[in-house]
């Protein structure tokens, strides 16, 4: 087990977790519940983290990630999934299949 990623901000760890697992990357959060402690303990000791099962899944997680982080939204267009839903321009998923939007 290996810890690839964390994040002051939980939701957003929840989320990129969300996607691994979508990606067939057996992972789990750790810290969920320690924002609770800041000021007694390191701030960043309490972020949420992201923790690989399986330590030959870690490179294909952090490549993940990073693609992850570095996207920007280039256009607030609203787009038709290819499952028919018309989406939001902010929304990068259909909320109706999961598809994601390139």
């Amino acid at each position: 087990m290996k810890r690839v990623y964390s994040d002051e901000h939980g939701w957003i760890a929840e989320h990129i977790k969300d996607i691994l697992c979508e990606e067939g990357i057996d992972c789990m959060l750790k810290n969920l519940g320690l924002s609770g402690g800041m000021g007694e303990l390191p701030p960043t000791e309490c972020w949420t983290e992201i923790w690989v099962m399986q330590n030959q899944n870690y490179d294909k997680a952090k490549i993940i990630i990073d693609e992850l982080l570095k996207q920007q939204p280039t256009t607030n267009e609203n787009w038709q999934c290819q499952c028919g839903e018309q989406i939001e321009g902010q929304f990068t998923a259909c909320w109706n299949c999961g598809h994601r939007h390139k």
